[in-house]
């Protein structure tokens, strides 16, 4: 992943389930729940103004139905 993309994704993630009234976890247990459930929000109900105001997931599987397949010609 670039550097940049990186920084950009802890930064959201540092506003959004953070610094906005985030909770107080107790434990290591709770911070590895809290970042996994905020990553699939993040793919899955998060809508990407970059990407048509879809969530990634559903992105990507319009993505895939929509690509056509250009067979490779057989070497004689």
């Amino acid at each position: 992943m670039d550097n940049a993309l990186c920084e950009s994704t802890i930064g959201l993630f540092k506003t959004e389930a953070i610094d906005d009234g985030g909770p107080t976890w107790s434990d290591r247990r709770a911070v590895e729940w809290q970042v996994a459930r905020w990553v699939h929000w993040y793919n899955h109900d998060r809508l990407h103004s970059s990407i048509g105001n879809l969530p990634p997931v559903e992105f990507e599987h319009h993505h895939r139905q929509a690509k056509t397949v250009t067979p490779i010609p057989e070497v004689a």
